[in-house]
């Protein structure tokens, strides 16, 4: 991939960004995920690259959104192929309540790069680079605790696990207090979560827990670009999960993904910008006179340079915002 397109594809997130937050606390979660697609969909077309969605809102007869084996990019003949996985608006729900941590997020790899994720349920775990190679889907939470302390030099009582705030984790969320260190419970929207176990500012150690296989392989370019470790397994509720998982050329259900797995090859492009404030970016702010502030995250595998832009836009000079 040609590294400009790390800075290129910002532009799509932040497209998007700019027009799911018009929707903001409106509770209407349908248009503005229909607002983020529309706009990303306008600033693909101005990039040059050759590129096929692999991670999308689904098959071309089952959605109107972007969906998976969607060509996206300027597709000119001398432009770079890659693959694409996308979530114009991480956090619908999320944007029609008012609530925190929506983003909207872009992951390229090279051509074949990403894992062909079926949309369903997955179990992940991801840690930073300190206890990368340290850690396994086997461990107990106790002892994966005791790991991340140790490789990030903690005592146990200032280890935090972020953890998804839902029914099926409750057995984690206690077993983590019963040890002693600390829980940080989140609500939608899981990769701006499982990104934060890989950076120091944070103060997350750990991430664990059941979510969409989709927003996996996002995170996993994610984690790839930061140098951490992701280990995940889909868990597929019935027989015709399992069905569908062998049909998208995962011939065994039961396999554990490294992050090497999710995202083959040593090369991967992840963008974020905020829609709303969270764990890793502010959202979306207007500043009067029709100008409006953007906060977003960039990052390439390859060089593990990690960018967060702030950026002004002018609202008045942004066509493809579909909304005004």
């Amino acid at each position: 991939m040609d590294r400009e397109l790390a800075l290129e594809v910002v532009r799509v997130t932040e497209m998007a960004a700019l027009a799911s937050a018009e929707w903001l606390g409106r509770g209407k979660k349908n248009e503005a995920d229909g607002a983020a697609t529309s706009a990303m969909r306008a600033m693909f077309d101005t990039i040059a690259m050759r590129g096929t969605v692999v991670i999308g809102e689904g098959e071309l007869d089952e959605a109107p959104m972007l969906y998976i084996g969607e060509p996206v990019g300027n597709q000119a003949i001398e432009s770079p192929e890659v693959d694409v996985a996308v979530d114009p608006l991480e956090g619908t729900t999320i944007v029609a309540k008012g609530h925190g941590n929506a983003m909207s997020v872009v992951a390229l790899g090279d051509r074949g790069t990403l894992l062909h994720a079926p949309d369903m349920y997955m179990m992940k775990l991801v840690v930073g680079p300190r206890a990368k190679g340290t850690v396994s889907l086997d461990d107990s939470i106790e002892t994966l605790i005791d790991k991340v302390a140790k490789a990030n030099n903690k005592r146990i009582q200032d280890v935090t696990v972020i953890i998804q705030e839902r029914e099926r984790h409750q057995h984690i969320i206690d077993a983590v207090r019963e040890k002693g260190a600390r829980v940080k419970l989140f609500g939608d929207g899981d990769v701006g979560a499982a990104i934060a176990a890989c950076l120091p500012s944070t103060g997350i150690d750990l991430f664990i827990g059941i979510g969409g296989a989709p927003e996996g392989v996002i995170s996993a370019a994610a984690i790839k670009c930061l140098g951490g470790e992701m280990l995940a397994q889909l868990k597929p509720q019935n027989e015709a999960e399992r069905e569908r998982c062998v049909r998208m050329g995962i011939a065994d259900p039961d396999q554990v993904f490294t992050l090497d797995d999710l995202v083959r090859g040593d090369d991967a492009i992840f963008a974020a910008t905020g829609v709303s404030d969270g764990e890793l970016l502010q959202g979306v702010r207007y500043l009067g006179d029709d100008t409006v502030e953007t906060h977003s995250l960039v990052m390439r595998a390859k060089t593990k340079t990690v960018r967060f832009i702030r950026a002004l836009h002018n609202l008045e000079n942004k066509p493809n915002l579909t909304w005004k």
